[in-house]
């Protein structure tokens, strides 16, 4: 009877184990199962707003919808706001989203005028499309001097919309282009030490190294190795090369700034 008593705690110790271990697996296997889910959602929201978008910035929800499935349409990716502080809020959270907006003038809180100025300051601008029924001669001027797109009226003639927005997007792409060089080329130049930025100011303004030697104070043999580690640290290999990216920083008042 002993044996057979110790037999059954065997058992029982054996089944509570494996229910154990079964329980920890399938348990296991949910939390991977929604770690996962939560990966792929993340990828997918990040894909989602690394493509370019048309942002629409409108408070009535009949526009909201017409423009797009207009857009929709046409093979564009729309993300809907129904006021300027909504737009915001999103190009908070997602500050390099790419695209343009397009802004009715009128909007409660901050009106579109307000909210184009607003995405000017940003770290990376958007452009802007103005689309509204409330058009008047001093908004529009207001609105082109600050660089909008286009100006349009309600009701928008599709080909005029969708023909703003093809600008609007091949200016966004031109633009952040430019932006990123410069701040790559603004990467390389801050390697560079106060001297060696002194040199490159008058190597861009065409100066042979006797001349930048004596301009300096110096020795041409000093800045031919002063021109060589400029070379390496902003990455070109001539002269025409150094110029063009240069073209993208203002040399003149930086060594000044520096010296």
């Amino acid at each position: 009877m002993k044996g057979l008593s110790c037999n059954r705690i065997s058992m029982v110790v054996f089944f509570i184990r494996d229910v154990y271990s079964f329980v920890n697996s399938r348990l296991l296997f949910f939390e991977l199962t929604a770690l996962a889910g939560m990966t792929i959602s993340r990828m997918e929201s990040n894909s989602k707003h690394s493509e370019p978008a048309i942002h629409l910035v409108d408070d009535d929800p009949s526009i909201l919808r017409a423009l797009s499935r207009l857009l929709r349409a046409s093979g564009y990716h729309v993300e809907p706001f129904g006021s300027a502080e909504e737009f915001l809020l999103y190009r908070g959270t997602f500050p390099d989203s790419q695209g343009c907006a397009i802004v009715d003038l009128k909007l409660p809180g901050l009106n579109g005028l307000q909210l184009q100025e607003s995405l000017r300051q940003q770290k990376e601008p958007m452009p802007v499309i103005f689309l509204t029924g409330h058009g008047d001669i001093p908004s529009s001027v207001s609105a082109m001097k600050c660089n909008a797109v286009d100006f349009l009226t309600k009701p928008v003639c599709a080909d005029d919309l969708l023909a703003a927005v093809k600008r609007a997007l091949t200016a966004d792409a031109a633009e952040r282009d430019a932006r990123y060089r410069r701040r790559e080329i603004l990467s390389r130049y801050e390697k560079l030490t106060p001297r060696e930025r002194e040199v490159l100011a008058l190597v861009v303004r065409g100066l042979l190294n006797k001349q930048i030697a004596f301009e300096l104070g110096t020795v041409e043999r000093t800045i031919k190795a002063h021109r060589a580690q400029i070379m390496a640290k902003m990455q070109v290999e001539s002269v025409a090369e150094l110029v063009r990216a240069t073209e993208y920083l203002n040399i003149a008042a930086i060594g000044k700034n520096s010296s």
